[in-house]
Order: C-alpha cells, then structure tokens, then sequence
C-alpha cells in the first residue's frame, strides 16, 4: 500500500464530475487500498478519489471513532444514493482537502446508498449519525462538491484564502528544503 498525496483546494480536480469505474481490476483494488491507508494516515473518516487526483467515482471510508473498536473500512465504487430522510441533521464537518477547517453542515439524516463492492457485487446499505454525514460528504466529492460549498460566499471565500496561503507555505517550505 502507498500512501498517496492528498490535493488540497484550490484545484480544478476537486471541481469535476467523476467518471464511474468501468470494472472492478487489480487497478481499483491497488486504489482502494492506497486511498484507505492515505485515510487512516491523515488521518480522516473518509477519502475521495479525485482527492487523491483520480477522477473516478469511488470512495472509502471508516467512521469507527472508538480506538478499543475493530476498524470497519468500506469502499464503495460508482454509489447512489436511492433513498434519503426528511429528517436532516447537521455536523461540524471537515475535510482532507481543507485542513484544519471546519463547518457545520445541514444534510438528510439517514441515507440508502447501492454502490459496487470490491467484489464486483451491488451492495446497499441505510447510514445514519456520523456514517451518513461521511457517506454524502464523500459522494458529493464525485460530483465535484466540496462541504464549503453548503456555506455563504463570505465563509467560503475565506476559507479558500486560507488554503491558498496554506499551499503556497508548502511550496516555500518544499523548496527550500531543495524537495521541488
């Protein structure tokens, strides 16, 4: 497994509609894989693919908060949403490609999902809590939407401006340690 560098926003690539996974191969398995050990890296409860800069509609995530609990890794390949609540709740959300910033987010608070396993077969499942925050949070990255795009144009604008100048320490940063 790698651990693959995450995009941070700004980026065109956060912004564009994936393509669905034509087939589960040994591609999309290496994939899954490196994304789910980027995700616990991060560390985070969920990662896109476009985060990592592949445009496919694919995503992992975990939502075990309890370090005495066993991990439960999920990756779900082209996933739909077939039925949402109502019912919303909102989370402070956060984001792998927005570090250190977070917002409260208004979403449904119970969603199915049918998505495609890395066993090729068509799986479905109802989340709620935290689980169905993360799960429409990763979905809305395939669609190119990111969490700050549910706040005011001010808020956003603002958080923009800060991962701007987050990117452009790195890059100082990168080179002058002679890395770029």
């Amino acid at each position: 497994m790698t651990i693959r560098p995450i995009i941070i926003h700004p980026d065109p690539r956060l912004k564009k509609l994936c393509a669905p996974v034509a087939s589960v191969d040994d591609e999309i398995r290496k994939l899954a894989d490196d994304m789910l050990a980027t995700m616990y890296e991060a560390p985070g409860v969920g990662l896109a693919a476009p985060q990592v800069g592949v445009l496919k509609r694919l995503f992992v995530m975990d939502c075990v908060k309890d370090k005495d609990a066993a991990p439960h890794p999920m990756v779900l390949i082209n996933p739909e949403i077939t039925w949402a609540s109502e019912e919303t709740n909102t989370y402070e959300e956060g984001c792998l490609s927005i570090p250190d910033q977070y917002a409260e987010v208004t979403r449904p608070k119970e969603v199915r999902f049918r998505w495609l396993g890395l066993d090729g077969k068509t799986h479905e499942e109802q989340f709620d809590g935290l689980w169905a925050t993360c799960v429409q949070h990763e979905n809305d990255h395939l669609d190119g939407k990111l969490f700050i795009d549910y706040l005011g144009p001010l808020k956003r604008q603002m958080i923009t401006r800060k991962m701007e100048k987050l990117k452009r320490e790195r890059a100082r940063a990168a080179k002058e340690k002679g890395l770029v």
